[in-house]
């Protein structure tokens, strides 16, 4: 394991009904595939020896005295390989045949784990020829050269590099109460199923709902495996499902019904389930029932060192929802900042809101926000006062965006140039108009903050903040400038995804409000506070100075929702982003972020009320606390080595 994750795989070879040699050398090849590919851990289907479809041939003495053969020529093949093997074997066990998992590493039978549920209805009947993991005693048996204790306990496995494992067998994951509820409240990390579940209409979809359940329920990488061709179709049909999970979500599946292999390779995160499951106090309550009952661990072997690549793909915006309901989703959101404003102007008998309307991204989704808001609160759209404040650095298409922008949404307009009272300040302290220095920049969006606020003493209205979650993170605002608002309805939005909602609301306006909005979508990032160049366009761009904010927000993800280290955050975003940012921007811009990161954490301390939206915020009153004075070394050092 490497950077916390771990390769595992999920196999469904060829079978052929009763024939163990044929069986064993279709699991066999998978294996040496697997091992080559830096796979640690594989699963095969339940019964993968013999088929599980033998049937009345379960109780013929040659079958199973094959079925142990099979297991010691597993054995002497796995001698010199390091990945560990799981296979389905039926296993005498005293006067008890079991249906059992054969846990296999370096040629040593590590364990033999028997299926616990066994279904006896509609087209199974295991109970005609196995014993339950339930009906079984402590014993001790020879089994394919090695002398091993079959136990009715749960057993852990443990991976030389610390991980935790178990095992359970198709129908336990079906039951009440699953063994991998116990595994992993034990620390059991991964679950590997070995399955020989058969097809019916509809059944595939309900058993992916299952497993994705039971992975998230768990906070475990789940591993199944379901027997597929070669298996008797004489009543019932075996489609082959491989399918990997990771904490609820589905990280690959093979093809179904193939009439070739199929292995599933995928790296789980152990790292990410670890982080999960110590922030989760119900997670870490519910263990208490297992602290007085400790399982039966089996240590696995030490393994040679490997090279590391990683196989998974990252999405370069992890802020964003993806798949077929992502308009619902931005609604979703919008609707949670909807929400937010209208209980906070309830609350505050505020007939009116204050905004500052830019003609940038933050500044336009918060104005929209605002009208939903009083839409929804059936408040007239008049009290919203937008406040159009030109200032030094004003483009003539900011401007005009703002102002249409308004007019097309029927609030109320107000423009205030800020131009003359900044002069008078940089007069009254001394500062030469032409030097563009921070003082320049920030005694713009300070004079704005309190016509704002003196607006909304004058008109009984609450002032909206526009800044956003990414701005929070790097410090990007003027500290008792833009920085400060009386409800902030974008702090919980990070810029990637404001540009996406922003776009969403354009496509459900159309016309001409649609084609503002889009503009305003394709505008560069900027406060603006610097003059324009000779055409008249944008010169001060925020993502020059401060570095691109999908970056940004990709740390931010990483740095925040499951605290990974520097080399970690700059390994998955040297894979999103390849062949769009090279290898030295990411480091170069991860340094900046975790500096910026801690000194400006004194900004985020105070900060104004605004609504949580997704997995990751910043507010000092929810999910981050952290001193101001906090030393950001030894983050800094890490990636600043990479």
């Amino acid at each position: 394991m490497k950077h916390g994750f771990i390769t595992v795989a999920s196999a469904v070879p060829s079978v052929r009904v009763a024939d163990t040699t044929f069986n064993v050398q279709q699991i066999e090849n998978q294996i040496v595939q697997a091992e080559g590919k830096g796979v640690e851990i594989i699963v095969f289907p339940e019964l993968c020896i013999t088929g599980y479809t033998c049937q009345d041939l379960f109780r013929q003495q040659t079958l199973l005295e094959e079925s142990e053969k099979a297991i010691l020529l597993l054995l002497d093949f796995t001698r010199q390989l390091d990945i560990i093997s799981i296979v389905g074997v039926p296993v005498v066990v005293g006067d008890l045949l079991l249906n059992c998992a054969a846990v296999i590493q370096r040629g040593d039978l590590l364990a033999l784990i028997p299926k616990t549920f066994l279904p006896n209805y509609s087209e199974f009947y295991e109970k005609r020829w196995f014993a339950s993991l339930q009906e079984l005693r402590p014993t001790e048996i020879r089994y394919a050269g090695n002398t091993i204790t079959v136990r009715p306990d749960a057993t852990l496995f443990r991976t030389c590099d610390g991980v935790l494992f178990g095992v359970e067998i198709c129908e336990d994951v079906w039951a009440p109460a699953p063994p991998s509820n116990l595994l992993a409240l034990a620390g059991a990390e991964l679950i590997f199923n070995l399955s020989a579940s058969d097809e019916l209409l509809g059944k595939h979809r309900y058993l992916c709902d299952l497993l994705a359940q039971q992975s998230a329920r768990t906070m475990t990488g789940y591993v199944y495996s379901s027997s597929g061709y070669g298996e008797s179709t004489q009543d019932v049909v075996y489609g082959g499902n491989a399918l990997i999970y990771e904490n609820g979500q589905l990280l690959g599946k093979s093809e179904r019904f193939s009439l070739q292999p199929q292995m599933v390779i995928q790296q789980i995160d152990v790292d990410r389930l670890r982080v999960e499951r110590r922030t989760n106090s119900t997670y870490v309550n519910a263990q208490r029932k297992t602290a007085d009952k400790p399982l039966q661990i089996v240590n696995c072997h030490t393994i040679q060192p490997r090279d590391f690549e990683l196989l998974r793909q990252f999405d370069a915006t992890p802020f964003i929802p993806k798949g077929e309901n992502t308009a619902e989703s931005f609604e979703e959101i919008l609707n949670i900042q909807t929400c937010a404003l209208a209980k906070r102007l309830e609350h505050t008998n505020s007939k009116s809101v204050i905004i500052g309307v830019s003609g940038g991204l933050d500044s336009t989704l918060a104005l929209l926000v605002c009208v939903r808001t009083f839409d929804k609160l059936q408040l007239p759209r008049k009290g919203i006062v937008g406040v159009t404040m030109p200032g030094f650095g004003t483009t003539d298409r900011t401007y005009h965006n703002a102002i249409k922008l308004m007019e097309s949404l029927g609030v109320t307009i107000r423009e205030i140039s800020i131009a003359k009272a900044v002069t008078q300040h940089f007069e009254d302290i001394g500062h030469d108009l032409s030097v563009h220095d921070i003082t320049y920049e920030n005694s713009q969006a300070r004079e704005r903050t309190p016509i704002l606020m003196d607006l909304s003493n004058q008109l009984g209205g609450l002032v909206v903040g526009t800044g956003d979650l990414s701005e929070l993170a790097l410090g990007w605002a003027t500290y008792n400038g833009d920085h400060m608002s009386m409800y902030g309805v974008n702090a919980g939005v990070p810029k990637t995804l404001i540009r996406f909602l922003v776009r969403h609301i354009a496509e459900e306006a159309g016309g001409e409000q649609k084609s503002i909005l889009l503009d305003i979508v394709d505008t560069p990032i900027s406060p603006e506070l610097t003059p324009a160049d000779e055409e008249g366009n944008i010169k001060q761009k925020t993502e020059d100075l401060v570095g691109p904010y999908e970056l940004h927000d990709f740390f931010l993800y990483y740095f925040l929702r499951f605290g990974f280290r520097p080399a970690k955050i700059f390994l998955l975003a040297s894979q999103a982003f390849r062949g769009q940012y090279d290898e030295t921007v990411i480091k170069k811009w991860l340094v900046t972020f975790l500096r910026r990161f801690f000194s400006q954490q004194f900004k985020r301390s105070c900060l104004p009320d605004g609504p949580k939206v997704g997995t990751v915020s910043l507010s000092p009153r929810g999910d981050w606390r952290m001193p101001s004075d906090a030393v950001s070394s030894i983050w800094v050092r890490e990636a600043e080595s990479l």
